[in-house]
């Protein structure tokens, strides 16, 4: 072998046993994307999509692509746990997710252990940031937000009305019930009735039958829509008026579809609508053009995703741990939702709620 062709072979295998010049971000989406609920985990899907999109064609981060992995929980704790895993084991160091609070605070240990950041653009449990984790984070408000809200309101609007309120026993809609019944109570109301019932039943006449029998004027549902829209047309079905009133879980069009024109009146509890926020108008009609309409949780998973690029860029690392001290730091990030910065829990500083009505298959604010 002469000298030149030693030095090419040299240097062809210098090429094949460098390291790449450029790794990839690996960024897990987490949500229902099957299952009762899948509404929402398309929601979150739609949202990190578009940002990762957004983000790759601007150059990454820190000059990084981001390769977006994505698992169905279907909104089921066993799933939502064999998902994260999933993720885990693919290499995902971020992950936007998950929707349900009780898959995300099962998941969020394993992550944590696995050294990977989360944020959730949906939980509203408040156990979800209260247990000390590195990595936990949500671009949501909690319950102990959001139900004093509903509270307040119903206090002052139905104050002579008899108020039932029921629960679908999960952390987040029972967690949520419970924020709302207490801030009713304080307010010097209290509710005729409080029950749970099981989710994913195809008939609450029984419940309603107690509620007619009460002469209850409003129900307060901490649950999610499949259900709220059943209670709806059972209710309407006996002949009750009755004005249903829920949290965040209502925001999607498929409760109008279960519901019907009897869900006409329905109130619900949410952040300000991201969509009319100017910081959006860009991303919103671009996805318009799309025929994608920006509705509930599709901007809080944008944002998340901007939250982690401008984290990392920051830090200069894209080490979770470096990454998540840089956003507990106090930091502001400029996002689809506006300005956002984080507690050292990793939740908002400054959460919203406001109520909506809803009208014609769409809700609008108060």
């Amino acid at each position: 072998m002469n000298r030149l062709s030693f030095a090419a072979l040299a240097v062809c295998a210098g090429l094949v046993l460098a390291p790449a010049a450029h790794a990839d971000v690996k960024l897990g989406a987490a949500g229902p994307l099957t299952g009762s609920i899948a509404a929402f985990g398309t929601q979150m899907k739609t949202g990190v999509e578009q940002a990762v999109a957004d983000i790759n064609a601007a150059g990454g981060i820190n000059g990084q692509k981001i390769v977006l992995l994505v698992a169905d929980d279907g909104g089921k704790p066993e799933q939502g746990v064999a998902a994260a895993n999933k993720l885990i084991t693919d290499g995902a160091t971020f992950v936007i997710g998950h929707v349900n609070s009780g898959i995300s605070i099962a998941a969020s240990s394993d992550y944590a252990e696995a050294g990977v950041l989360q944020i959730s653009p949906a939980s509203t449990n408040p156990a979800y940031t209260e247990r000390k984790l590195w990595n936990t984070f949500r671009t949501a408000g909690r319950d102990d937000q959001q139900g004093p809200v509903a509270g307040a309101f119903l206090a002052e609007k139905f104050k002579d009305g008899k108020i039932a309120i029921v629960h679908d026993k999960s952390p987040y809609g029972k967690g949520l019930a419970d924020e709302t019944q207490k801030a009713l109570n304080k307010a010097g109301v209290k509710e005729v009735m409080y029950e749970g019932i099981n989710p994913g039943e195809k008939d609450y006449s029984a419940l309603v039958s107690k509620m007619k029998a009460a002469g209850v004027d409003v129900i307060y549902f901490g649950g999610l829509h499949p259900e709220a829209g059943l209670i709806v047309r059972q209710m309407r079905d006996q002949g009750l008026k009755t004005v249903l009133m829920g949290g965040d879980a209502l925001a999607d069009k498929e409760y109008w579809n279960i519901a019907g024109t009897g869900g006409t009146g329905t109130l619900m509890t949410f952040g300000p609508d991201p969509r009319k926020n100017p910081a959006a108008k860009g991303i919103v009609e671009a996805m318009t053009a799309k025929g994608i309409d920006a509705e509930g949780y599709v901007l809080y998973s944008y944002a998340g995703v901007q939250v982690i690029k401008q984290a990392a860029e920051a830090a200069k690392s894209l080490d979770p741990k470096k990454v998540a001290a840089q956003i507990h730091s106090g930091m502001t990030f400029q996002t689809v939702l506006g300005p956002l910065s984080f507690d050292k829990k990793g939740d908002i500083t400054k959460p919203d709620f406001v109520v909506y009505e809803w009208k014609d298959g769409a809700y609008s604010e108060l």
